[in-house]
């Protein structure tokens, strides 16, 4: 949407306008319809101002964004504007830029802070998930503004096995499934895996690899209850113990697949020689880059499995970290996968 004045705009105005037009540049939407109203619209929204439509094949791309342009013609006092209305547009926008728009003018403050428009940020099932919620009594449902901005901190689900939170910045969904809700090959005995309560996790219980030489973890989730049109990274989250052993020698095998759609590649879940993992890099360059563990701002590693593109058809999507190649391995420290919004597509 871009915004142009005709005639005097007062500096309000202007601000407004000019907020708009900077808002039509974000591209976090992949694939979804461009910002764009009909004329009924733009009356309904601005019943005092004149409004100028430009012809549809004056479309054109901006940032990667359709652009529609349109002229109005403003009175002196933006407060003028209903606050339903004012909503309404703001709904088109994110949150932080609601929270910027607070500060344009008194309609905006009343505007960016109303239920009506924290409403609209929401995901469509998000009074499933508040019912699924281990401990709902510490969100702040004073607000809807309050309760998203809950949502934006990790929250316990299904008895405490998965972990949900909302992207602040744009609202999108991500989960973190914890190792109780992994398909871990021997995890059951005791011989091969441990199960122990570790005060740095958020969830009750890690699995801690003992001895085995067969890795392989799993799992999955459907895509109806992540945000549509928006792409993922799957990371696992994990620690290595002062008895690790075998865990540098040999890459593993990782891969994420959506439908018969396949992302694989190899990880280093422990390097302790980096010239030995930067020469093997060297040699497999025909092959997947490497990835090696970085640490996490909580205090875990993560290692990133591959990426994916959620989109509207129901399909399930399957992670696995694999490797069978080496004999015996352990001291891998494992709290789960998560599976989060990607901003930067690879």
């Amino acid at each position: 949407m871009r915004f142009s004045g005709e005639g005097v705009m007062s500096a309000n105005w202007k601000k407004y306008a000019w907020s708009m037009l900077s808002l039509s540049r974000r591209n976090e939407w992949v694939g979804t319809a461009p910002l764009s109203f009909s004329n009924e619209d733009l009356r309904d929204m601005f019943p005092h101002e004149k409004i100028y439509c430009v012809p549809m094949d004056s479309l054109e791309p901006f940032d990667g964004v359709l652009v529609l342009d349109f002229q109005i013609q403003s009175p002196e006092n933006m407060d003028s504007l209903p606050e339903d209305c004012v909503s309404k547009i703001l709904s088109y926008t994110s949150p932080p830029d609601a929270c910027r728009f607070s500060m344009v003018s008194s309609t905006m403050r009343s505007a960016a802070d109303s239920d009506l428009l924290w409403q609209s940020f929401f995901p469509s099932d998000y009074r499933h998930i508040l019912s699924r919620a281990l401990y709902p009594h510490t969100l702040d449902s004073s607000s809807y503004k309050h309760l998203f901005y809950s949502l934006c901190h990790p929250l316990l689900l299904d008895g405490g096995n998965m972990s949900f939170k909302l992207d602040k910045c744009s609202g999108k969904k991500s989960y973190i499934l914890s190792a109780r809700q992994l398909s871990i090959t021997w995890s059951s005995d005791p011989l091969y895996w441990c199960w122990r309560t570790v005060p740095e996790s958020r969830f009750k219980e890690v699995a801690e690899l003992r001895m085995v030489s067969w890795l392989e973890i799993r799992g999955k989730i459907r895509t109806r209850v992540l945000t549509a049109n928006t792409w993922y990274a799957v990371y696992l989250i994990m620690k290595i113990s002062h008895r690790e052993y075998g865990l540098d020698r040999v890459a593993c095998e990782v891969s994420v697949a959506v439908g018969e759609k396949v992302q694989s590649g190899r990880v280093y879940l422990c390097e302790k020689d980096e010239k030995k993992g930067k020469k093997e890099r060297v040699l497999n360059m025909e092959e997947e880059v490497i990835g090696v563990a970085t640490r996490r701002d909580d205090g875990w590693m993560e290692i990133k499995m591959g990426e994916f593109l959620s989109g509207h058809n129901e399909e399930e999507v399957t992670m696995s970290l694999m490797e069978v190649s080496y004999p015996l391995k352990g001291g891998l420290i494992v709290e789960g996968i998560e599976v989060r919004p990607q901003y930067h597509h690879s």
